[in-house]
Protein backbone atom coordinates (compact mmCIF):
# COMPACT_ATOMS: atom_id res chain seq x y z
CA UNK A 1 0.00 0.00 0.00
CA UNK A 2 1.41 3.16 -1.37
CA UNK A 3 0.18 6.51 0.52
CA UNK A 4 -1.08 9.66 -0.99
CA UNK A 5 1.78 12.30 -1.16
CA UNK A 6 0.52 14.17 1.90
CA UNK A 7 0.18 11.26 3.75
CA UNK A 8 3.57 10.03 3.09
CA UNK A 9 4.38 13.52 4.04
CA UNK A 10 3.44 13.41 7.37
CA UNK A 11 4.65 9.84 7.79
CA UNK A 12 7.91 11.16 7.44
CA UNK A 13 7.64 14.16 9.48
CA UNK A 14 6.51 11.58 12.41
CA UNK A 15 9.66 9.41 11.40
CA UNK A 16 12.17 12.30 11.61
CA UNK A 17 10.60 13.52 14.95
CA UNK A 18 10.85 10.48 16.64
CA UNK A 19 14.91 9.88 15.06
CA UNK A 20 16.42 9.39 18.78
CA UNK A 21 19.53 11.59 17.01
CA UNK A 22 18.63 14.21 15.08
CA UNK A 23 14.36 14.10 16.11
CA UNK A 24 12.76 16.48 18.54
CA UNK A 25 13.69 15.15 22.52
CA UNK A 26 9.95 15.12 23.25
CA UNK A 27 8.61 13.24 20.84
CA UNK A 28 11.58 10.73 20.67
CA UNK A 29 10.76 10.23 24.70
CA UNK A 30 7.10 9.81 24.38
CA UNK A 31 5.65 6.08 24.37
CA UNK A 32 2.23 4.52 23.92
CA UNK A 33 1.51 5.26 27.79
CA UNK A 34 2.20 9.16 27.49
CA UNK A 35 0.72 9.49 24.53
CA UNK A 36 -2.61 8.46 25.13
CA UNK A 37 -3.75 11.16 27.32
CA UNK A 38 -3.54 13.36 23.83
CA UNK A 39 -5.09 11.32 21.77
CA UNK A 40 -8.51 11.43 24.12
CA UNK A 41 -7.72 15.11 24.23
CA UNK A 42 -7.79 15.54 20.60
CA UNK A 43 -11.29 13.23 19.96
CA UNK A 44 -12.77 15.58 22.42
CA UNK A 45 -11.68 18.55 20.74
CA UNK A 46 -13.01 17.43 17.24
CA UNK A 47 -16.44 17.00 19.11
CA UNK A 48 -16.07 20.13 20.67
CA UNK A 49 -15.66 21.53 17.17
CA UNK A 50 -18.27 19.59 15.53
CA UNK A 51 -20.84 20.68 18.70
CA UNK A 52 -20.07 24.49 17.82
CA UNK A 53 -20.27 24.35 14.51
CA UNK A 54 -17.29 25.54 13.65
CA UNK A 55 -15.99 23.52 10.41
CA UNK A 56 -12.96 25.88 10.07
CA UNK A 57 -11.42 24.42 13.44
CA UNK A 58 -12.83 21.08 12.72
CA UNK A 59 -10.33 20.92 9.65
CA UNK A 60 -7.62 21.43 12.22
CA UNK A 61 -8.43 19.34 14.27
CA UNK A 62 -9.06 16.29 12.22
CA UNK A 63 -5.78 17.05 11.60
CA UNK A 64 -4.59 16.90 14.65
CA UNK A 65 -6.30 13.54 15.81
CA UNK A 66 -4.50 11.96 12.62
CA UNK A 67 -1.27 12.72 14.06
CA UNK A 68 -2.19 10.64 16.91
CA UNK A 69 -2.90 7.91 14.47
CA UNK A 70 0.28 8.15 12.92
CA UNK A 71 2.06 8.94 16.37
CA UNK A 72 0.98 5.81 17.47
CA UNK A 73 1.52 3.72 14.09
CA UNK A 74 4.95 5.34 14.14
CA UNK A 75 5.97 3.66 17.28
CA UNK A 76 4.45 0.36 16.67
CA UNK A 77 6.43 0.22 13.63
CA UNK A 78 9.64 1.03 15.67
CA UNK A 79 8.79 -2.13 17.62
CA UNK A 80 8.17 -4.17 14.57
CA UNK A 81 4.57 -4.85 15.67
CA UNK A 82 2.88 -3.17 12.92
CA UNK A 83 3.28 0.09 10.89
CA UNK A 84 0.37 2.60 9.63
CA UNK A 85 -0.35 0.81 6.61
CA UNK A 86 -1.62 -1.97 8.21
CA UNK A 87 -3.94 0.20 10.39
CA UNK A 88 -5.36 1.49 7.16
CA UNK A 89 -5.92 -2.05 5.66
CA UNK A 90 -7.02 -3.40 8.89
CA UNK A 91 -9.74 -0.95 8.64
CA UNK A 92 -10.34 -1.36 5.02
CA UNK A 93 -11.17 -4.83 5.87
CA UNK A 94 -13.10 -4.37 8.59
CA UNK A 95 -15.74 -1.82 6.80
CA UNK A 96 -15.74 -4.14 3.70
CA UNK A 97 -16.82 -7.22 5.77
CA UNK A 98 -19.37 -5.11 7.74
CA UNK A 99 -21.16 -4.39 4.51
CA UNK A 100 -21.85 -6.52 2.27
CA UNK A 101 -24.85 -4.68 1.04
CA UNK A 102 -22.90 -2.52 -0.30
CA UNK A 103 -19.57 -4.29 -1.43
CA UNK A 104 -20.90 -7.63 -1.62
CA UNK A 105 -24.70 -9.31 -2.28
CA UNK A 106 -26.51 -9.04 0.78
CA UNK A 107 -29.36 -7.23 1.14
CA UNK A 108 -30.28 -4.53 3.98
CA UNK A 109 -32.95 -2.51 3.23
CA UNK A 110 -33.59 -0.42 5.83
CA UNK A 111 -31.16 1.33 9.27
CA UNK A 112 -32.83 -1.60 11.16
CA UNK A 113 -31.76 -4.42 8.48
CA UNK A 114 -28.13 -2.81 8.29
CA UNK A 115 -27.83 -2.84 12.23
CA UNK A 116 -28.85 -6.78 12.33
CA UNK A 117 -26.55 -7.63 9.67
CA UNK A 118 -23.36 -5.58 11.08
CA UNK A 119 -23.91 -7.56 14.63
CA UNK A 120 -24.07 -10.90 13.10
CA UNK A 121 -20.72 -10.18 10.96
CA UNK A 122 -18.93 -8.52 14.46
CA UNK A 123 -20.36 -11.83 16.56
CA UNK A 124 -18.51 -13.89 13.83
CA UNK A 125 -15.18 -11.55 14.02
CA UNK A 126 -15.47 -12.07 17.66
CA UNK A 127 -15.69 -15.76 17.11
CA UNK A 128 -12.89 -15.89 14.63
CA UNK A 129 -10.48 -13.85 16.94
CA UNK A 130 -11.33 -16.52 19.74
CA UNK A 131 -10.41 -19.22 17.93
CA UNK A 132 -6.71 -17.39 16.66
CA UNK A 133 -6.05 -16.86 20.71
CA UNK A 134 -6.93 -20.06 21.44
CA UNK A 135 -4.86 -21.84 18.40
CA UNK A 136 -1.98 -19.27 19.94
CA UNK A 137 -2.09 -20.39 23.08
CA UNK A 138 -3.25 -17.05 24.44
CA UNK A 139 -5.90 -16.70 27.02
CA UNK A 140 -9.47 -15.64 25.81
CA UNK A 141 -10.04 -12.24 26.94
CA UNK A 142 -13.16 -11.97 25.25
CA UNK A 143 -15.74 -9.88 28.36
CA UNK A 144 -18.21 -12.23 30.08
CA UNK A 145 -22.04 -11.51 30.98
CA UNK A 146 -24.14 -9.25 29.68
CA UNK A 147 -22.62 -6.18 30.55
CA UNK A 148 -19.17 -7.50 29.28
CA UNK A 149 -19.60 -5.63 26.23
CA UNK A 150 -19.93 -2.39 27.10
CA UNK A 151 -16.34 -0.94 26.69
CA UNK A 152 -14.87 -0.05 30.22
CA UNK A 153 -12.63 2.67 28.18
CA UNK A 154 -16.30 4.65 27.36
CA UNK A 155 -16.31 8.13 29.24
CA UNK A 156 -17.80 7.91 32.67
CA UNK A 157 -21.24 9.25 31.98
CA UNK A 158 -21.99 7.15 28.50
CA UNK A 159 -20.54 4.03 29.89
CA UNK A 160 -23.14 4.41 32.55
CA UNK A 161 -25.90 4.78 30.17
CA UNK A 162 -25.13 2.21 27.92
CA UNK A 163 -24.48 -0.44 31.01
CA UNK A 164 -28.44 0.96 32.05
CA UNK A 165 -29.44 0.08 28.16
CA UNK A 166 -27.79 -3.37 28.14
CA UNK A 167 -29.63 -4.29 31.42
CA UNK A 168 -32.96 -2.91 30.26
CA UNK A 169 -32.97 -4.97 27.42
CA UNK A 170 -33.79 -8.20 29.86
CA UNK A 171 -36.57 -5.81 31.82
CA UNK A 172 -33.95 -4.73 34.42
CA UNK A 173 -34.84 -0.75 34.22
CA UNK A 174 -37.57 1.57 35.81
CA UNK A 175 -40.39 1.97 33.65
CA UNK A 176 -40.76 5.75 33.67
CA UNK A 177 -38.32 8.86 34.63
CA UNK A 178 -40.90 9.25 37.70
CA UNK A 179 -39.35 6.34 39.44
CA UNK A 180 -36.07 7.63 38.59
CA UNK A 181 -36.45 10.30 40.35
CA UNK A 182 -37.45 9.12 43.54
CA UNK A 183 -34.89 7.08 43.68
CA UNK A 184 -32.40 10.62 43.24
CA UNK A 185 -34.51 11.29 46.41
CA UNK A 186 -32.94 8.18 47.59
CA UNK A 187 -29.49 8.45 46.89
CA UNK A 188 -29.47 12.30 47.77
CA UNK A 189 -30.55 11.25 51.32
CA UNK A 190 -27.72 8.84 51.58
CA UNK A 191 -25.04 11.50 50.22
CA UNK A 192 -26.54 14.09 52.71
CA UNK A 193 -26.07 11.00 55.47
CA UNK A 194 -22.16 10.40 54.38
CA UNK A 195 -21.59 13.75 54.42
CA UNK A 196 -22.92 13.63 58.25
CA UNK A 197 -20.48 10.98 58.83
CA UNK A 198 -17.99 12.70 57.18
CA UNK A 199 -16.52 9.04 55.56
CA UNK A 200 -14.38 10.16 52.50
CA UNK A 201 -14.95 6.77 50.82
CA UNK A 202 -18.37 6.74 51.72
CA UNK A 203 -18.87 9.90 50.71
CA UNK A 204 -17.24 9.59 47.20
CA UNK A 205 -19.53 6.06 46.87
CA UNK A 206 -22.86 7.55 47.09
CA UNK A 207 -22.07 10.94 45.16
CA UNK A 208 -21.05 8.11 42.24
CA UNK A 209 -24.31 6.35 42.94
CA UNK A 210 -26.01 9.74 42.31
CA UNK A 211 -24.53 10.65 39.50
CA UNK A 212 -25.21 7.21 37.93
CA UNK A 213 -28.93 7.63 38.56
CA UNK A 214 -28.91 10.94 37.09
CA UNK A 215 -27.29 9.36 34.07
CA UNK A 216 -30.59 7.08 34.07
CA UNK A 217 -33.09 9.49 34.20
CA UNK A 218 -31.14 11.47 31.49
CA UNK A 219 -31.65 8.21 29.42
CA UNK A 220 -35.55 7.75 30.41
CA UNK A 221 -35.83 11.62 29.28
CA UNK A 222 -34.30 11.22 26.05
CA UNK A 223 -31.21 13.12 26.82
CA UNK A 224 -27.81 12.63 26.31
CA UNK A 225 -26.12 13.47 29.34
CA UNK A 226 -23.01 14.29 28.47
CA UNK A 227 -24.22 16.96 25.79
CA UNK A 228 -26.56 18.31 29.31
CA UNK A 229 -23.72 19.07 31.25
CA UNK A 230 -21.42 19.95 28.04
CA UNK A 231 -24.68 22.97 27.91
CA UNK A 232 -24.54 23.21 31.46
CA UNK A 233 -20.80 23.85 31.69
CA UNK A 234 -21.07 26.37 28.85
CA UNK A 235 -23.96 28.27 30.42
CA UNK A 236 -22.06 28.79 33.55
CA UNK A 237 -18.91 29.70 32.23
CA UNK A 238 -21.20 32.42 30.23
CA UNK A 239 -22.79 33.64 33.30
CA UNK A 240 -19.60 33.86 35.15
CA UNK A 241 -18.16 35.97 32.85
CA UNK A 242 -21.09 38.15 32.76
CA UNK A 243 -20.12 38.72 36.53
CA UNK A 244 -16.76 39.79 35.45
CA UNK A 245 -17.52 41.94 32.86
CA UNK A 246 -19.88 43.44 35.13
CA UNK A 247 -17.31 43.94 37.92
CA UNK A 248 -15.12 45.29 35.15
CA UNK A 249 -17.04 47.97 33.60
CA UNK A 250 -17.54 49.02 38.16
CA UNK A 251 -13.49 48.85 37.89
CA UNK A 252 -13.12 46.13 40.17
CA UNK A 253 -12.68 42.42 40.36
CA UNK A 254 -13.69 39.27 41.28
CA UNK A 255 -11.37 39.57 44.38
CA UNK A 256 -13.64 43.02 45.54
CA UNK A 257 -16.84 41.44 45.25
CA UNK A 258 -18.61 40.00 47.51
CA UNK A 259 -20.92 36.45 47.29
CA UNK A 260 -23.94 38.20 47.32
CA UNK A 261 -22.68 41.00 45.19
CA UNK A 262 -21.55 37.71 42.67
CA UNK A 263 -24.74 36.19 43.39
CA UNK A 264 -27.19 39.66 42.20
CA UNK A 265 -25.02 39.83 39.06
CA UNK A 266 -25.52 35.87 38.47
CA UNK A 267 -29.12 36.34 38.71
CA UNK A 268 -29.03 39.66 36.07
CA UNK A 269 -27.28 37.37 33.59
CA UNK A 270 -29.46 34.34 33.94
CA UNK A 271 -32.84 37.06 33.35
CA UNK A 272 -30.95 38.82 30.70
CA UNK A 273 -30.66 35.31 29.13
CA UNK A 274 -34.11 34.61 29.42
CA UNK A 275 -35.54 38.29 28.23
Amino acid sequence: MTPAPDLAQLLAIMAALRHPETGCPWDAAQNFETIAPYTLEEAQEVADAIRRGDLVDLKEELGDLLLQVVFHSRMAEEQGIFAFPDVVEAINRKLIRRHPHVFGDRNAGNPGAVKELWDKIKAEEKAERAAARAAAGLPDDQPKGLLGSVKTALPALQRAVKLQEKAGTVGFDWKNAERVLDKIAEEASEVREALREKDAADIEEEIGDLLFVMANLARHAGVDPETALEKASAKFTRRFRAIETALAAEGRGLENASLDEMEALWIAAKMAEKA
